[in-house]
């Protein structure tokens, strides 16, 4: 969950927030419509406080801080609610007046919040950019928080365990300095998610949960993996995607989980293409996607095709297989809904790259079945799931090392 509307932008004096309401109800200035915005974002009214913010800014000067200041709140709402189609060129450039006109913080701030969302959509090298000019800035301890838990985030999707706990190590003491509750809760769960399962290892013959530290110690080693969570095979520093080949992707992963016998040509039948009756159209249409993965595989493995199906035969080392316990599309959506904010269908289409029909049907097979809850109706429908899974799943992100 994220630690949410914590910034400057939306930081209230402490005391009674209902009698702060209460004092400035009446007034139809900017200054009251802001402050009004900001304490119902507090209090969870978050569609009101956009109306709210998003009147105070039309009121201030187009170059104002205050008016940057209503952007950044707004924006900082938004992705708490999961509204991913905000504009960030808008909140670039509140992030720039912020920075001109001295308010350090808000403008730090707007950076963490753009790069928030585009690690949620995958964007990892964007992410990392929006973060680089804040390293020279002094950073109150809950704005670093805020960004080394972004740079765990990163290093996650990036499969890079060691360098995700020194992020974290950095956030839990920053965090701590800040007294806020909820940050330090963010920072425990995110260290409680690298210490555990986050993939399935198949290797030779056998399966075991394994974590992120061992799967990095995997990555580099000079073992061919076939990583089914990812849709990628790696060696080293190679790397071949098949993420827009799912058919290859299947037919690898059978011929590894075979390894180092032959994978029969019925299992394959079987598991690539869903064959009961296998006939000699399969059969020739098996030996076509044989021929295709050869090409692709080239540069770490071979195919050598025996009596009764096919082996895999990798250059140098052993293979091995990751995957997760949740596939298919159902997986990648409860690997968003596992940060327990409410999303939207269009929101979750949005960072999976689907159609909003596509998700909306799976969502309505995940309810069905116990996993996820709905709330709200029409447009404002939102999801999120029952429980989280109990594995992490850090590996079904968008975001590929």
């Amino acid at each position: 969950m994220d630690s949410t509307l914590n910034s400057a932008a939306l930081a209230l004096s402490s005391g009674d927030i209902l009698g702060a309401l209460n004092r400035i109800a009446l007034r139809d200035d900017p200054d009251a419509l802001a402050m009004r915005g900001i304490a119902m974002a507090q209090l969870g009214e978050l569609p009101r406080a956009r109306e709210l913010l998003r009147s105070a800014a039309k009121k201030f000067g187009p170059e104002s801080v205050a008016r940057a200041r209503c952007v950044l709140a707004d924006a900082e709402i938004a992705l708490v609610s999961r509204d991913l189609m905000w504009p960030v060129a808008s909140l670039e450039a509140a992030g720039r007046i912020l920075l001109q006109r001295g308010d350090i913080l808000n403008a730090a701030h707007a950076s963490i919040v753009v790069a928030r969302r585009h690690l949620l959509l995958g964007h990892l090298e964007l992410a990392a950019a929006c973060l680089a000019d804040l390293d020279t800035l002094s950073l109150s301890p809950a704005l670093s928080a805020s960004k080394d838990l972004v740079l765990a985030g990163i290093e996650i999707r990036r499969l890079h365990a060691s360098t995700a706990r020194s992020a974290l190590a950095r956030a839990e003491y920053a965090a701590h300095r800040s007294g806020i509750a909820a940050l330090m809760g963010e920072v425990a769960e995110a260290q409680r998610s690298l210490d555990e399962p986050a993939a399935l290892l198949h290797h030779a013959g056998s399966t075991q949960p394994i974590a992120l530290d061992g799967i990095e110690r995997l990555l580099t080693s000079n073992v061919l993996v076939f990583d089914a969570s990812r849709n990628v095979l790696r060696s080293g520093e190679t790397i071949v995607s098949l993420a827009s080949r799912p058919i290859l992707m299947s037919l690898a992963v059978g011929l590894a989980e075979a390894w180092p016998r032959a994978a029969t040509r019925e299992v394959l039948l079987s598991q690539v293409f869903g064959a009961r009756h296998a006939d000699e159209s399969h059969r020739t249409r098996l030996r076509v996607e044989v021929t295709r993965l050869r090409k692709l595989l080239a540069p770490l493995a071979t195919i050598s095709a025996t009596k009764k199906g096919f082996r895999l035969v990798p250059m140098a080392g052993d293979v091995a297989v990751l995957t997760h316990p949740m596939r298919g599309q159902d997986a990648l959506i409860m690997a968003l809904l596992a940060d327990g904010e409410l999303w939207s269908s269009s929101a979750l289409a949005m960072v999976l790259g689907l159609s909003t029909r596509s998700v909306q049907r799976s969502l309505q097979g995940l309810q069905e079945a116990g996993k996820i809850q709905s709330i709200g109706r029409a447009r404002s429908l939102r999801w999120t799931a029952l429980a989280v899974p109990g594995f992490p799943m850090s590996l079904l992100l968008p975001g590929v090392a």
